[in-house]
């Protein structure tokens, strides 16, 4: 094979081979527990995601403020520092690494970067904030008849919730008592 010849093809591979890769890393799916997010702009870097700080809230909703990550009543304060591992620049844009603030806020974490899918579990900040409330977040359950009924149409009055489950023998002597 004539030399020429041999280095277009090597370089047609090479090219090839970094627009895969850069096709595969361009979309990537982000699962939690309320929602899955698919993300054009993001960027996977040593097993980290990096979004654009424009597609944070999609995420989390956390928004990226001079004061630091902030969502509703809960601001935590980000060291803008690129050594700090929390926000870069490239191109133009700026990028936050939601895998560093997973672990920073202990948020459970799964992600199989290879395959450009993350899965965030509950932020136990978020959470903690729910119970410091004092208000149960609404859900709801078919009642007696298959009525579909929410946890806030009670909003206001004072409810039991029984649960049990089949797989504890003593849960079904515990039923009569209450009842």
């Amino acid at each position: 094979m004539p030399r020429p010849l041999a280095r277009g093809l090597i370089s047609l591979l090479v090219l090839t081979a970094v627009f895969s890769v850069e096709a595969r890393a361009k979309t990537i799916t982000v699962l939690t527990p309320d929602r899955t997010v698919e993300l054009a702009n993001a960027e996977v870097i040593v097993g980290n995601l990096w979004v654009a700080v424009d597609d944070l809230p999609r995420i989390n909703d956390f928004q990226l403020k001079p004061e630091g990550a902030c969502s509703g009543a809960i601001c935590l304060p980000i060291n803008r520092e690129p050594s700090a591992g929390f926000v870069r620049e490239n191109e133009g844009r700026t990028y936050f690494n939601v895998s560093q603030f997973a672990r920073t806020l202990q948020q459970p974490l799964v992600a199989e970067a290879d395959q450009g899918v993350f899965s965030f579990g509950e932020i136990p900040l978020v959470r903690s904030s729910l119970l410091s409330s004092g208000q149960a977040p609404d859900f709801a359950l078919p009642d007696r008849t298959g009525k579909i009924v929410h946890l806030s149409d009670f909003r206001g009055k004072k409810v039991l919730l029984l649960t049990w489950a089949s797989s504890v023998s003593y849960t079904h002597l515990t039923l009569p008592t209450i009842a």
